[in-house]
């Protein structure tokens, strides 16, 4: 019977620590050369079993050596270990061989991966070429490109491609089959424009994304006053080449041409996401309301400012939700069908006002005159996910995603409520996605950092994963969070101290939550409190909040929620109509 000491005598531990740590170091090696030349996991595979049939080999040997009493390796085990390395060999390079090949070949495969109009009607608009002689002129030709997109979007059967992703691309010399491939298109709609004084001239194709056919192709050349009605032409003749039966025809609705150039231009600041963009956005929007007081979009792309200077900290609530009302309640005076101020109005409603049936009768009346609209089904996914139905957030985020695919927003946005919904792996990938196409993305880092805390325990990866978040606060209120679960109090308590000097006012809801994490109830209600008189924005977020449960056992706990119009009862009562997008 084999016992304890035979094993000892013939060495057998020796050589299987020693087979192991060659073997391990072995299939370290060809894991990094598979992350950095792409293979696929066929070569990990292969590896693995040979080291499997290694092993049993470096037993025998083991044996037979012991059992000889020699240490030294003869011919013949040689002979048979070369054989193995050899013959193994051949086989993994011949794997990653033919799996390279076979990666290439369909990668160069045109049309591959590349839907059919028959069968997937879809299109992305590309940014105009601008040349205009004036190279400032860009915004007007992204202007044109995205009120293509807009109009187009409103047709019904077909999948429409959002500017973020459609507009990523740009400056980039790829191939329409590339770009279609990118996107998941079945149709590409590209072109120039040039804008001299009041005349423009607007040049477009219509290409085949499988094979790069021309299908349509035009040349506008018109005043400056007719530039709504060539969209609409345009718009059409793209509709009839997709073979696609309407309901109704699509139509922009049009904008005082004396402005037109104006809004364009602020509608380009303000999506820039900055603050800098947004102070100027300001700026033209006012400038372009002075010419033409009475042109809705002007109004309701003002209160979207008002609106996103609020919840990034640059004006206070109160004052922004003011002004922000004013302005889009003129938008819908002059254009009850302005879906950018009923959404807006939305926003106010949930986050300003606590009043979610508001919101949600505000998202049902935008997406009833636009179902496809997906800055109203972002908005509408916001309030979902506030008050906990994640189940039907969810896949109007991915609906998002599929027709935004370039769009950091749009994952991060959907990570945000699979945090909520205590889907951390899930939720990291998104927040993740998001800072692949944005590394400077704000507040995805964030949410990579808190799920790390919460939800995999992993406080020492939440700070690493913090230091480059670009927002201040979040990078305070992270720290007070992370240095308290290592059992570092002093500096969990000076990034707090410093969270409240700095920051304490403006977001009172971040410090009631680092306080929630800290266990210190007292504190945490009195901020909570803080946070609904000064309607902070972020306070109707917490109910759902991993951050408060520590909370929720509180006589205190259910009083602030009946303050916020999010307790139980009223949550239930309110109603949510959840359409399907596209239908």
């Amino acid at each position: 019977m084999l016992t304890i000491r035979q094993l000892r005598k013939r060495k057998v531990a020796q050589w299987v620590l020693g087979y192991t740590a060659v073997a391990w170091a072995l299939l370290q090696g060809v894991g990094l050369l598979a992350g950095t030349y792409g293979w696929s996991a066929v070569p990990m595979r292969v590896g693995v079993a040979l080291s499997v049939l290694g092993f049993f080999i470096t037993l025998v040997i083991a044996w037979f050596q012991g059992e000889r009493g020699q240490q030294k390796v003869t011919r013949l085990e040689v002979a048979l270990i070369a054989i193995v390395v050899i013959v193994g060999g051949a086989w993994l390079w011949q794997t990653v061989r033919t799996t390279s090949e076979s990666s290439v070949a369909s990668a160069s495969t045109p049309g591959s991966d590349i839907p059919t109009i028959e069968n997937d009607p879809s299109i992305a608009v590309l940014p105009l070429e601008n040349m205009s002689g004036d190279k400032d002129q860009q915004y007007f030709s992204d202007g044109v490109s995205e009120e293509l997109l807009n109009v187009l979007n409103k047709v019904p059967d077909l999948r429409v491609i959002a500017r973020t992703s459609s507009f990523a691309f740009k400056g980039q010399d790829l191939s329409v089959p590339d770009i279609a491939r990118r996107l998941h298109v079945a149709s590409i709609l590209q072109g120039s424009v040039r804008k001299a004084g009041n005349r423009v001239r607007i040049a477009v194709q219509l290409v085949r994304a499988t094979d790069g056919a021309q299908l349509w192709v035009e040349t506008y050349d018109r005043n400056l006053d007719d530039i709504f009605q060539v969209q609409d032409e345009i718009a059409a003749s793209v509709v009839d080449q997709l073979k696609i039966k309407l309901l109704k025809a699509p139509t922009v609705t049009p904008v005082d041409p004396r402005v037109y150039a104006l809004v364009l231009q602020a509608q380009a600041l303000l999506d820039q996401q900055s603050k800098a963009g947004r102070a100027q956005a300001l700026v033209v929007f006012k400038q372009a309301l002075s010419i033409a007081p009475n042109e809705a979009r002007a109004w309701a792309g003002l209160g979207r400012v008002y609106i996103n200077q609020s919840i990034y900290s640059e004006m206070p609530p109160a004052e922004a939700a003011k002004l922000a009302r004013e302005a889009l309640n003129r938008a819908l005076k002059i254009d009850p069908r302005n879906v950018i101020a009923i959404t807006g109005l939305a926003r106010l409603a949930a986050d300003f006002d606590f009043d979610a049936q508001a919101a949600a009768d505000y998202n049902k009346r935008a997406l009833q005159i636009e179902p496809n609209n997906l800055v109203a089904i972002n908005t509408l996914g916001i309030l979902l996910s506030n008050v906990g139905r994640f189940e039907d957030a969810l896949p109007l985020y991915d609906y998002r995603v599929a027709h935004d695919p370039a769009n950091p927003t749009a994952y991060n946005n959907r990570g945000i409520t699979r945090y909520y919904a205590r889907q951390w792996d899930a939720a990291i990938d998104d927040f993740r996605t998001a800072l692949r196409l944005s590394p400077a993305f704000v507040g995805a880092r964030n949410g990579i950092a808190v799920s790390l805390l919460v939800g995999k325990g992993d406080a020492a990866g939440a700070l690493r994963e913090i230091d480059g978040e670009p927002d201040e606060a979040s990078r305070l209120q992270v720290r007070a969070l992370a240095f308290h679960a290592l059992g570092r109090t002093r500096e969990s308590n000076a990034a707090l101290q410093n969270l409240i000097r700095t920051y304490g006012d403006e977001q009172p809801t971040l410090v009631a939550l680092a306080y929630s994490y800290r266990v210190d109830r007292d504190e945490a209600f009195r901020w909570l409190d803080q946070a609904a008189q000064a309607h902070d924005p972020a306070a109707t977020s917490v109910a759902f909040d991993v951050l408060t449960d520590s909370l929720r056992d509180d006589p205190r706990w259910l009083p602030f929620l009946r303050k916020i119009g999010y307790a139980p009862d009223q949550l239930a009562a309110i109603r949510i109509d959840v359409p399907k997008p596209g239908t």
